[in-house]
Parts: C-alpha cells; sequence; structure tokens
C-alpha cells in the first residue's frame, strides 16, 4: 500500500510514496485560513495559476518546524503563498527521501507540490538530486549542466513550463529563468554575501533582470527575521516582486526560482550557504 501524506489542521507532512506507485492524494488544511477569491479563468494561463494574473507580489512564508528548532533532524519544508493582503493562494510542501533530507541536507532532491484551495495540485517543482553540483563558480564547467543546480517547474504536474538553471558567476549567484523550450526569459542576480549574521541584518535582495541583464524587473528578498529566529530555525519569509503584466508562466517559474534559492542558501539555521 502507497505511503500518503498525513495532514493536521496546521499543516501537511509529504512522505515519499515508492516508485511506480500512484501519486499521493493532496489536501490542504483549511481552518481559520483566509483564501484569495479565484479569479476567472484566460486564455493561455494553466489551471490554477489564474491567481497570478492579478498581482504583482507574492508572500512565501515557511512554517516553523519544533522538531527541526530544539533537534537536528530535518522535517519536508512548507510553504504559505499569500499575496500582500496576508489571503493565501497556494500551499507548497516538499515531498523528499527521509535519508536524503538527513545525509544530503539543503542539498537534496526534492518535489515541491504547490496546491490550491481546492485541493488541486496546480503546480510542481522538481529538483534531481545532482552531486556534482557545486557553487556559481563551477556551474557551466565539464559536461554541460553537470554541476549546475537546476528545477524544472511543471503546472500542471506533467506539463513542464520552464526551467531555473544555476549559471556560471564569480561569487554572486547566478541563474537564468529558461521557458519549457528552455528559451531565456529572464536572469537572476544575487548578492556577493547571502549571509544574515548578528553582524548583518538586511534582507537579502536577488534581483530579477530582463534576458539581456539591462533592465531590472522584479526581485526575490528573502526577509530578516530577528536574532532569536534567525539562530533557532530555518524557517524563512521570503517576497517576490513583478511586473503585473508578466506573464503567467513566468511568474510561476520564479516561484520555482525562489525556492531553488531558499535550499541553496537559507535551508542551515545560520543562513549560511552550505551548496
Amino acid at each position: 500500500m502507497a505511503n500518503t501524506p498525513q495532514f493536521g489542521m496546521t499543516g501537511v507532512t509529504a512522505v515519499t510514496s515508492p516508485p511506480g506507485k500512484a501519486q499521493p492524494t493532496l489536501q490542504v488544511p483549511g481552518a481559520g485560513l483566509s483564501w484569495m477569491d479565484r479569479p476567472s479563468a484566460t486564455m493561455g494561463c494553466p489551471p490554477g495559476l489564474e491567481y497570478l494574473s492579478q498581482l504583482d507580489q507574492v508572500l512565501i512564508h515557511q512554517q516553523v518546524e519544533l522538531l527541526e528548532m530544539f533537534t537536528t533532524w530535518e522535517t519536508p519544508n512548507k510553504y504559505q503563498v499569500k499575496n500582500i493582503l496576508g489571503q493565501q493562494i497556494f500551499f507548497a510542501f516538499e515531498e523528499s527521501e527521509e535519508c536524503m533530507r538527513q545525509w544530503y541536507g539543503p542539498k537534496r532532491g526534492f518535489e515541491m507540490h504547490i496546491v490550491d484551495n481546492m485541493n488541486q495540485e496546480v503546480m510542481k517543482v522538481s529538483r534531481e538530486f545532482n552531486c556534482c553540483a557545486r557553487g556559481s563558480c563551477c556551474a557551466e564547467c565539464g559536461d554541460g549542466e553537470k554541476y549546475a543546480h537546476k528545477v524544472t517547474v511543471e503546472a500542471p504536474p506533467g506539463n513542464p513550463i520552464g526551467y531555473v538553471l544555476q549559471r556560471k558567476s564569480f561569487c554572486k549567484p547566478y541563474y537564468a529563468i529558461l521557458d519549457e523550450n528552455r528559451e531565456t526569459l529572464l536572469k537572476i542576480r544575487g548578492p556577493y554575501c547571502t549571509c544574515q549574521t548578528v553582524c548583518c541584518t538586511n534582507d537579502v535582495e536577488f534581483q530579477v533582470l530582463s534576458s539581456d541583464e539591462t533592465e531590472q524587473v522584479g526581485k526575490i528578498s528573502k526577509q530578516w527575521a530577528g536574532y532569536l529566529k534567525e539562530l533557532s530555525s530555518d524557517a524563512d519569509n521570503f517576497g517576490i516582486q513583478f511586473p503585473m503584466n508578466l506573464e503567467v508562466k513566468t511568474k510561476a517559474i520564479l516561484i520555482g526560482a525562489l525556492f531553488l534559492i531558499d535550499f541553496m542558501f537559507f535551508e542551515g539555521k545560520q543562513n549560511y550557504n552550505q551548496v
């Protein structure tokens, strides 16, 4: 019998199903949550992503896991995706292997399931485990993408709409946002330092640039949460800003980029780059 996610009123714990088994049934914790009204369907928009057509900013809050706060045990990540009014638009939860989380930490492979308030999985972000992946300096060394960190974004699941691919850069994080045909849509450049410590309490910003890097069109921000939370937990708060008229698929790929950035730079309790 396939394992399925176990749900409570405040979160969902993802359990990996054995290979070849059916997709797990998805549910969303609904008690006490305020959800954004679902807009009407629009032409060319993947079903369930209509929310993004009316937004120029999303807030993503990672849920605090008490087990992680008091032990070194790594649990699956869970996130609430909201608009600027605090209304929820999606719920995201990680599916990954137990041993992978404990042994490989932020380098682990995962599937991030993104569901709406109708309990429908509308999007999936996948990262294959790549033991060869390295920092930005080595991202395109050797055999193509062998040393690069990357994720695939599907909406709906099974239908790839784009990719986030690490590019070679000296010290600063650098990514390409690609469409389903692997054509470059946007670039992302991060700062030299992504640390948030007692001496560095500013938000960390990753610039979202046009494909030729002549214009900044948005940003991905990791917000400073305060000394106590930064030291005791890797549950972080993020924001993504983009033009209102940006294609919905591209907005969705930027959400995938945020999850990759979170794993690469902010999964440790001290928020140091571990990858």
